[in-house]
């Protein structure tokens, strides 16, 4: 069994992969925009064509890519492309090799973010904070682990 996250950019998609790839290093694997569904002609006559419509003025949009980071897979969206991301609830957590790394992407994730906790030595790490990116996503960035959480 395997859980991965999906992530719903609602408009943002290409741009934050493009991020995150510059600063964490993320790798492409595929990417498929709304206009290269194979229901895309069909959508265009119907919004409900196999629950696949594509927003109106959105077909340049993603309307799914998996990249990785690390090791970790993720998948991803432009959604309805509302404008309006939220990533409630959730955060990724991100175990870089060493200390000096995890300073790099959280300095990075927090480049038009908002810190939500400055990275400290704590009990777990040698470094840590979190972070809500510049497309709202939060990360906790660890560094300096004796132990890979599980």
């Amino acid at each position: 069994m395997q859980v991965q996250p999906y992530l719903f950019f609602e408009g943002r998609c290409e741009e934050a992969i493009t991020f995150y790839r510059e600063h964490l290093g993320a790798q492409v694997v595929m990417m498929m925009r709304y206009k290269e569904n194979p229901e895309a002609e069909k959508s265009k006559a119907s919004e409900t064509a196999s629950g696949c419509g594509i927003p109106p003025g959105s077909e340049e949009k993603i309307m799914h890519a998996a990249f990785t980071v690390g090791d970790s897979m993720l998948m991803a969206s432009d959604g309805m492309c509302s404008g309006k991301p939220e990533f409630k609830g959730v955060s990724l957590s991100l175990t870089a090799s060493d200390e000096q790394q995890a300073e790099k992407y959280f300095k990075a994730l927090s480049n038009g973010g908002q810190v939500q906790m400055p990275m400290t030595q704590t009990f777990f790490a040698k470094r840590f904070g979190m972070v809500t990116d510049t497309f709202g996503v939060t990360w906790m960035v660890l560094g300096g682990v004796e132990h890979t959480p599980a």
